[in-house]
């Protein structure tokens, strides 16, 4: 589908998009979904023709991007506006849900950082619903319009221009569905004259083929003029540096170096159920033992499985005195399998970031929570690396939201409110203990209160002095001291 989106944007807008690059994300794509055909199909002669069958694989690509994006958004990550209304205007309230309570936001925040990690680059898309277009296609104001976010992977962003590894123009495709017919939604996202302009396609699919291209719904502009340089996209990326040439500001997916170490484990874990497959006991017995039915027919005694009984000839007397029935039970080496699987699960979580003893299934041994703090060194190091992109994309996109509803939907909504993000540190850290600490270090006053509600409550400096300066609520009861402790 890339390769027909991007022949159409070269032939229309004289660019020259190479596709070479996406043949890296459908790699990545296929470890993620757990099956890449030419590692994971087994060709084999069975004598008379060529057969195959497919690998047993523990899909651990999936997992690791699963685990890294529960440490990086989930249920106890927040965004704060220090602005009540603005704050209202993005998050909601018990009446209203916002912007990104009507857009599912953080479920889908959740699920687009998986698909980062496993296909290098993520964008949420802003658009405008009901929105006001001049004849000129200037956007104008409107109460009743509101935004709707769309969130893409990599395989469906395509790099326009970027400088200095920031993408600043783009197309972004998405799949949509109307009254069953599928179509694919281009949105042209590019610079003219330092101000942002909005191209908008539709086109018709059919066996993954894209077809002629069809009128846009009512509502739906062919040209939008933003009237500023704020794209109205923001864009994530791992905090890796891609060394793939041609990557044009696209970063990679979290085990794009350990490639060869999902191999291993699909190995060990192949070999594993592999010895269990053949590990089935035989019973090896003399013709003669054998039941008679009608005829010529032969059955094993008492109609067990011919996968326990298998019949070798006439006799088994090669003159050593064989019995005339014998077991072979192979010997299943679950010991040394298991040991092999964790051996590369080890490689595995070293090299996506964990550190070494993130995937361990050594159950029943206790850790301390100082030794489970040393074991996390690799993984607390590299999620703060991680931290750092995704603030910035959460933060340029509430920005973002803040200037559009400020621009065109609500006049009140202020632009410039300060936003802060705060993270959950929990699977990191054992928050509790941190922040008693930080209590103690105010006890002590190597730390001041507002620095603690900063820290704890995403508040401004400002917001958490005045807050504290206004005893409401009382700091002391929120922050956990006794009535006079200092």
């Amino acid at each position: 589908m890339n390769s027909e989106i991007i022949n159409w944007l070269n032939n229309n807008f004289g660019y020259n998009i190479s596709t070479n690059y996406y043949n890296n994300i459908s790699v990545w794509k296929d470890w993620w979904k757990g099956f890449h055909e030419p590692f994971h199909r087994i060709t084999f002669e069975n004598g008379e023709k060529r057969k195959s069958r497919d690998m047993y694989t523990m899909k651990m690509a999936k997992k690791v991007c699963e685990d890294w994006a529960s440490i990086l958004i989930n249920d106890k990550t927040f965004v704060k506006v220090d602005d009540e209304y603005s704050e209202k205007f993005i998050v909601g309230d018990t009446d209203n849900g916002g912007v990104f309570g009507s857009n599912n936001f953080w479920d889908q925040a959740n699920d687009l950082m998986e698909k980062m990690m496993y296909s290098g680059t993520c964008a949420v898309v802003i658009r405008l619903k009901n929105a006001v277009v001049s004849s000129d296609g200037r956007l104008l104001p409107s109460p009743d319009a509101w935004i709707d976010l769309n969130y893409l992977e990599a395989d469906r962003i395509i790099v326009l221009s970027s400088d200095n590894g920031i993408i600043t123009e783009a197309a972004f495709c998405s799949d949509i569905c109307t009254k069953g017919s599928n179509k694919l939604y281009l949105e042209i996202h590019r610079l003219e004259k330092g101000e942002y302009v909005i191209e908008n396609h539709i086109f018709g699919i059919k066996d993954k083929s894209l077809l002629s291209e069809e009128p846009l719904p009512d509502g739906v502009a062919r040209i939008m003029h933003t009237g500023s340089d704020k794209s109205w996209f923001t864009i994530c990326k791992p905090a890796i540096v891609n060394p793939i040439n041609g990557n044009n500001g696209m970063g990679c997916a979290v085990f794009a170096g350990a490639i060869d170490n999902l191999k291993g484990v699909d190995l060990a874990y192949n070999n594993l159920n592999s010895d269990f497959w053949l590990g089935q006991k035989k019973v090896f017995l003399n013709k003669n033992m054998l039941e008679d039915m009608s005829g010529d027919k032969k059955v094993a005694p008492d109609e067990v499985n011919q996968q326990l009984f298998y019949y070798i000839g006439e006799t088994m007397d090669d003159g050593t005195g064989k019995s005339m029935v014998q077991e072979h039970n192979p010997d299943l080496r679950v010991a040394d399998n298991t040991a092999g699987i964790q051996a590369q699960l080890d490689y595995l979580s070293f090299k996506v970031g964990f550190g070494t003893k993130h995937y361990q299934f050594n159950a029943g041994s206790i850790v301390t929570a100082t030794q489970y703090t040393g074991d996390k060194q690799d993984l607390i190091q590299n999620a703060h690396k991680h931290f750092i992109k995704v603030e910035s994309f959460l933060h340029g996109l509430v920005k973002t939201l803040l200037w559009i509803g400020h621009s065109f939907i609500d006049a009140q909504v202020k632009e410039d409110a300060h936003i802060s993000i705060v993270f959950d540190q929990s699977p990191l850290v054992d928050e509790n203990a941190e922040r008693q600490r930080d209590k103690d270090d105010v006890t002590a006053g190597l730390m001041q209160k507002w620095e603690y509600r900063v820290k704890w409550y995403g508040e401004s400096e400002e917001e958490a002095k005045a807050r504290l300066a206004d005893g409401e609520p009382t700091d002391d009861e929120l922050m956990g001291f006794e009535d006079g402790e200092e």
